[in-house]
């Protein structure tokens, strides 16, 4: 049954000091986008009456170059921002490439990239590139800003690191992958706006024929968007062309993975699958 419009407020201030004083004195829910909000609106199933919108706020929506060793990505910037952005595609390829994954044109448009992490879906098409870019997160508050890493946000389904009265006001991205392999993958029902059964993202460095670095970032294998590091060790300082290397990090994906059954997949295919993936990544390296 679809929700009655009426039973729901929302604010809209004009700046992010009034939001954050909104947040730490009412019980409202900040709302960027929108796009996975109104879904729940839809069908009947959005619990949170009262909000308070970020739309307006343009000190969330901006591209922070101005420190040379990272880029600071506003959580307010759409996804559209992000596939616009030179930038992006030149030194995070793979944010590109999953900020066009999310949705229609018209989501994008709309969408944010603080609202995608902070929705905190386990199969959220951004996340993986954002771990395995090793990103940061600026959480704001009228407490002050605290930094923490993104693997550490996603704490459980639909959990998460901020506090009540705290909003995502940046993403930061260390800018050292120019030498670096860069590869995701995403499995869908369909090409295009479609959830994840499983995504896969990879950032590695190869130095003399064996790993030296490598980060992997995974879609729909946890309850939460997650990194591999039991996967990464078992590959590190190995020959990515190595069948016992593959081997062992089959087993080590394997034993690190907890995925499963839903309307749009099964564990056992989502496990086959992720292995299938480490594969694919692995013989996509130069030898």
């Amino acid at each position: 049954m679809r929700s009655n419009a009426a039973e729901y407020d929302i604010i809209a201030p004009d700046s992010l000091e009034e939001v954050l004083a909104v947040l730490a004195s009412d019980q409202r829910a900040p709302i960027a986008g929108g796009t996975e909000l109104m879904v729940a609106l839809g069908a009947g199933r959005l619990a949170q009456k009262n909000f308070v919108s970020l739309h307006k706020l343009s000190e969330l929506r901006f591209l922070d170059d101005a420190e040379e060793t990272t880029l600071r990505i506003g959580s307010g910037t759409t996804f559209t921002d992000i596939r616009s952005s030179d930038i992006i595609a030149t030194d995070f390829p793979l944010l590109s490439q999953t900020a066009s994954w999310t949705g229609s044109i018209a989501n994008q448009n709309r969408g944010t990239l603080g609202g995608n992490i902070a929705n905190a879906s386990p199969a959220a098409d951004t996340p993986p590139a954002l771990l395995a870019y090793d990103a940061e997160l600026e959480l704001i508050s009228i407490r002050g800003t605290r930094t923490i890493p993104y693997a550490a946000f996603h704490l459980g389904y639909k959990r998460t690191a901020l506090a009540p009265d705290e909003l995502i006001l940046a993403v930061r991205l260390p800018r050292r992958f120019s030498t670096h392999k860069h590869w995701v993958r995403k499995v869908g029902t369909r090409n295009a706006q479609a959830i994840a059964k499983i995504a896969l993202a990879a950032v590695a460095k190869i130095e003399d024929g064996v790993f030296t670095e490598i980060a992997l970032g995974a879609a729909s294998l946890r309850d939460r968007p997650s990194r591999l590091p039991a996967t990464e060790a078992a590959l590190l300082g190995r020959n990515p062309h190595d069948p016992a290397a593959l081997r062992a990090a089959r087993q080590a994906l394997a034993g690190e993975v907890a995925p499963i059954d839903d309307i749009r997949s099964t564990a056992r295919y989502r496990a086959a699958v992720a292995g299938n993936l480490l594969e694919e990544f692995l013989g996509s390296l130069n030898a």
